[in-house]
């Protein structure tokens, strides 16, 4: 099993070159990057966790059975009216795209034009597109990467002189990627231009993977990956991406963080940080079970979604480092009382619902991403904190939190595998008495002071609370 998840988190299809369609009409408005140095503080965080569609679970299932390496243009279209038809109308206002597909790159620039030579449309016109549409695109891309195939044409950095082929070190050990070293002239530039071309086509958000391995060139479970470029460069490489991704407005997402010293350099330049492993096949082994409480030194340091937002917890808050526990294949769990954990855990944590089911592989659980008084967490900001941050202690299973209005929101789960107490006194949270709403059966369940319940095998109940005058 191990073998196997290993091989679906670390696709090589993504990698490959391939040249670029000149159909398109859409170009870069090529002006100088306007690159300063000025020192760090880092702003508060102006964004809250995203609503949206991945194709993952297509990648991962095509990864296992037909190997094509990307997802047909029509299968994504498809999954595109679902979205729009389901899930817009709830706040779920973006699609974007995963890895794999191949590097199509843009003569001009070198960066990533398309998800894959079969596609017929590219990134900006799909941008455009979904933006008439009422939603937006997402990329998954990485500004440490340059595209060899547009080093070996002879492109130059946007807008100056310098040459991409420069900017690599031609005989670094590599695991698939050719790494930016930012300590050439004309990194800085590089790193610039890739989010001023994302931002010119109208893309806000930006997943950036394998940092990890660029920091460290180490994998615990694959050993050694490529070169190590080390603390120093890791940390200079995230103050660039944050100064632009600021100076044009785009929400960086850090996939595949190292995390150390308390992430001591990421919670300085992220808007996002995953804190778990991969989705892979989904359930519940995958969500709470697979190495349960079990503390890492490297990336991943916790494998779980649970494991992993109950640890990082010390990091979040409103305006704060968002977490992510990464896709929801909710298809993929056992029953109704798991699937509503794992959503309510997403949104009591302060973390996105990153949908990766699809039009043909939801069955019947669309509701459970529709629920409006759990999505009325996320619009609202809200991001709740468990009663222990370390993930071996029970109390560790109750969250609690305020709305901007003053309300409490409590969250009881179990991730045992049997049914099990849980209670909660309101006095702790300086309530003598409240009015309590259960946000997924929707019922008022009348005033009290204090609330317990034995809640089954993975269970969870979500309460609102209001304060009685």
């Amino acid at each position: 099993m191990k073998k196997k998840v290993l091989f679906l988190i670390y696709s090589p299809f993504f990698f490959l070159a391939a040249g670029c369609s000149q159909k398109e009409e859409w170009k870069p408005n090529i002006t100088e990057n306007e690159v300063v140095d000025t020192p760090w503080v880092t702003p508060a965080n102006p964004y809250k966790a995203p609503l949206y569609w991945s194709p993952y679970e297509y990648n991962i299932e095509d990864e296992q059975n037909t190997h094509i390496g990307y997802i047909p243009e029509n299968v994504w279209s498809d999954n595109i009216n679902w979205v729009e038809k389901n899930l817009l109308p709830y706040g779920y206002d973006m699609v974007c795209i995963d890895g794999w597909g191949n590097m199509v790159y843009d003569p001009t620039t070198g960066y990533r034009k398309s998800h894959s030579s079969n596609w017929t449309h590219d990134y900006a016109w799909w941008s455009k597109e979904l933006k008439s549409r009422g939603m937006r695109l997402g990329i998954y891309d990485n500004p440490l990467w340059v595209n060899p195939a547009a080093a070996n044409a002879g492109v130059k950095v946007w807008g100056t002189q310098f040459n991409l082929s420069d900017l690599i070190d031609w005989d670094e050990s590599t695991s698939g990627f050719r790494w930016l070293q930012v300590d050439k002239p004309g990194a800085r530039e590089y790193v610039d231009g890739f989010f001023k071309y994302y931002s010119q086509m109208g893309v806000n958000y930006l997943r950036i993977d394998f940092l990890s391995w660029y920091e460290t060139g180490y994998d615990q479970w694959m050993g050694t990956v490529g070169a190590a470029h080390g603390k120093e460069n890791y940390e200079k490489a995230l103050r660039w991406m944050r100064e632009s991704a600021d100076k044009y407005k785009v929400f960086i997402s850090l996939v595949m963080p190292n995390l150390y010293n308390d992430a001591e350099v990421e919670n300085k330049y992220g808007h996002m940080i995953r804190v778990n492993e991969d989705t892979g096949d989904g359930g519940w082994w995958k969500f709470s079970d697979n190495a349960r409480g079990q503390h890492r030194q490297h990336w991943s340091q916790y494998a779980t979604a649970f494991d992993g937002y109950i640890y990082w917890s010390r990091l979040s808050g409103r305006k704060k480092m968002i977490l992510d526990g990464d896709f929801i294949r909710i298809n993929t769990f056992a029953n109704n009382d798991e699937k509503k954990s794992v959503i309510s855990l997403h949104l009591v944590a302060g973390g996105p619902v990153t949908i990766s089911d699809q039009f043909n592989t939801i069955g019947n659980d669309l509701w459970l991403y529709q629920n409006e008084e759990m999505l009325a967490l996320n619009k609202d900001g809200f991001v709740g904190k468990p009663l222990s941050n370390d993930p071996t202690n029970p109390q560790s299973q109750i969250w609690k939190g305020q709305m901007t209005n003053g309300d409490w929101i409590i969250a009881l789960f179990n991730r045992e595998n049997y049914s099990i107490n849980r209670s909660i006194d309101f006095s702790t949270l300086g309530i003598s008495s409240a009015s309590v709403r259960d946000l997924w059966s929707h019922k008022d369940l009348g005033s009290m002071a204090s609330y317990s319940i034995s809640l089954s095998a993975h269970a969870c109940i979500v309460l609102k609370l209001v304060k009685n005058n």
